[in-house]
């Protein structure tokens, strides 16, 4: 039990910061939880950051399910179809593919390449439509664990007009009928991750609504590029080390 509080906990820190929250949860998976696949344990446990997102922009949510703004249905839609679609197909080889040294590989040079959206880019104008397509392409990459689903959709609302505290808003808001989908998923192939799985929940739901709060307060403050260059070397030499041990 202890060790789901702890995958929890550290969901609901990482979720919003640009270094991977699903590489680090399945990081820590591989080491401390045997006979379920560390990708789905991460993947599930965006569900309770998931209701951290419905409760935070809960006035959003209570406007889009009502059909009152219809302009941020429309986005939504069109991400989350894309997302799916994307991230379905990579799903089904990192799933495979990514254990042992393998996630460690994946997961450093991921972090790595999350490091280069952390950097402030020009828009390039992009609107309706356009914006939420390439912004559901994004989305759809950070199945690869390492690959910072909040930073690179965060680079790609970059591109488009909008200001710095909607694009965040918007980052967070599109992770979440994703989020959902994919949990349903994972659970239905797999209802025993809910036998430790449980726990998790309400802690990555409590830490990532608090962490939530904070990260929004002072990310014009804060850049965590730095962070992700450290965790991505980290995996890579643990993943040499692996090979050679």
């Amino acid at each position: 039990m202890i060790i789901y509080i702890l995958l929890g906990a550290i969901q609901g820190i990482f979720e919003w910061i640009p270094i991977s929250s699903e590489g680090m949860v399945a990081l820590a998976s591989q080491f401390l939880v045997k006979d379920i696949n560390p990708v789905d344990i991460a993947l599930f446990l965006h569900l309770g950051t998931f209701l951290a997102v419905m409760v935070y922009f809960w006035k959003d949510w209570k406007e889009v399910l009502l059909f009152k703004n219809k302009e941020l249905l429309k986005f939504l839609a069109i991400t989350t179809l894309v997302s799916l679609a994307i991230g379905f197909v990579l799903y089904n080889f990192v799933s495979k593919a990514v254990l042992g040294t393998g996630l460690l590989f994946i997961t450093g040079f991921g972090l790595l390449f999350t490091a280069c959206f952390n950097k402030r880019r020009k828009t390039a104008g992009l609107e309706g439509n356009n914006l939420a397509l390439v912004a559901g392409v994004f989305q759809g990459l950070a199945v690869i664990p390492g690959f910072s689903r909040s930073a690179s959709t965060i680079f790609a609302l970059s591109l488009g007009k909008k200001s710095p505290s909607d694009i965040l808003k918007l980052s967070y808001m599109m992770s979440a009928p994703v989020v959902l989908v994919s949990a349903g998923y994972i659970f239905l192939k797999n209802p025993s991750i809910l036998t430790g799985g449980w726990i998790a929940l309400p802690i990555s739901f409590l830490v990532g609504l608090a962490s939530l709060k904070i990260l929004l307060n002072i990310s014009s403050k804060i850049s965590f590029v730095k962070f992700a260059v450290v965790f991505g070397i980290i995996c890579l030499l643990g993943g040499l080390l692996g090979i050679f041990i």
